[in-house]
């Protein structure tokens, strides 16, 4: 999924007009969190997955 710049700003100018300011940081904060854990998650059953392997 590749985006161009133009296709971000569009985005940001969209969540802007829909959510209006005060509530970007507290989205993009939820937003960091959530792929914090969906990462830490995949790591844990890549790292789950390769100990099954070894067996």
């Amino acid at each position: 999924m590749n985006l161009s710049f133009g296709e971000i700003l569009i985005i940001l100018v969209v969540a802007l007009i829909l959510f209006g300011p005060s509530k970007l940081p507290q989205l993009g904060r939820a937003a960091g969190e959530t792929l914090y854990e969906f990462k830490k998650g995949m790591k844990q059953v890549m790292g789950d997955d390769s100990k099954q392997t070894k067996s």
